[in-house]
């Protein structure tokens, strides 16, 4: 049974898939709350991240980012993922969208509707509405949502590339805090699940890569780290650490103590 998840080999072909497009790296990063541009681009380095997500305004028509912080990366093999942060209902967000759409050259967008700013939860009937028409206008969708596993299912059937449930609200470094939920999100999916939001330490990461999320973002975490760098390659490793325990297929848990060695048999007695 094993074998159909993972084909063993020095280096595992594990990448990560979304709508045709191969990622080597399964851990997201956004872009905001850093304190300076060369602690960003230091931080997207120790990352290797693949998939680097930012407010529009960063980008520019030629494909490239005005932040001198994407100062030699190579954006040939990374994705500059632009956001619809701010937007209040899914005309703004379709509107962002769009605008993303002409500055980056192409049309991939983290949809975010977040109408309170009180506490930056995503509006579940906006988040649809904007879903359906980006996609009917060729977008590829990644959309960022509430743990509700109705309506993750929804947004796949219309065509969403991936589903972005929070494992607690955005900023909050609380951890994953809709455990339950995300479990059934990720069984029924057949889509990328990316765990955004809340995650706060590289054990949180690596619970939800165990758990058999398929990839996590993470940008707060990181930002309001002491040393931002340092704290993205441990959530890198803590990234290919879940993912590879979760592949491995873990033992069942047991309510009574079993010995890991046999308690006959190896003594010989005269």
């Amino acid at each position: 049974m094993y074998k159909d998840k993972i084909n063993f080999q020095t280096d595992i072909d594990d990448n990560l898939v979304i709508n045709g497009k191969t990622f080597n790296s399964r851990f997201f990063i956004g872009t905001g709350k850093f304190s300076s541009p060369q602690i960003l681009r230091e931080t997207i380095f120790s990352s290797k991240a693949q998939i680097i997500t930012v407010a529009i305004r960063r980008a520019r028509p030629d494909n490239q980012v005005e932040d001198p912080a994407f100062a030699g990366i190579d954006l040939d093999k990374c994705l500059v993922l632009p956001n619809t942060s701010g937007a209040r209902d899914a005309q703004e967000a379709i509107r962002l969208a769009k605008l993303g759409k002409a500055l980056t050259g192409h049309n991939w967008v983290k949809l975010e509707v977040t109408p309170d700013p009180a506490n930056l939860l995503p509006d579940p009937i906006e988040t649809f509405k904007a879903a359906q028409q980006l996609i009917k206008a060729g977008f590829t969708v990644l959309p960022y949502i509430n743990a509700d596993p109705i309506l993750a299912k929804k947004l796949e059937e219309v065509g969403c590339a991936t589903v972005m449930p929070l494992a607690a609200p955005i900023g909050t470094n609380r951890g994953i805090k809709t455990r339950e939920l995300l479990k059934i999100i990720i069984e029924q999916a057949q889509v990328p699940v990316v765990v955004d939001a809340g995650l706060g330490l590289p054990s949180h990461a690596a619970e939800a890569m165990e758990m058999g999320a398929d990839a996590i973002l993470a940008n707060t975490a990181l930002a309001t780290a002491g040393n931002p760098p340092l704290m993205a390659n441990a959530f890198a490793l803590a990234v290919q650490s879940g993912r590879a325990a979760w592949l491995s297929g873990a033992g069942k848990e047991s309510t009574r103590a079993r010995a890991s060695s046999p308690l006959t048999g190896f003594l010989h007695q005269d």
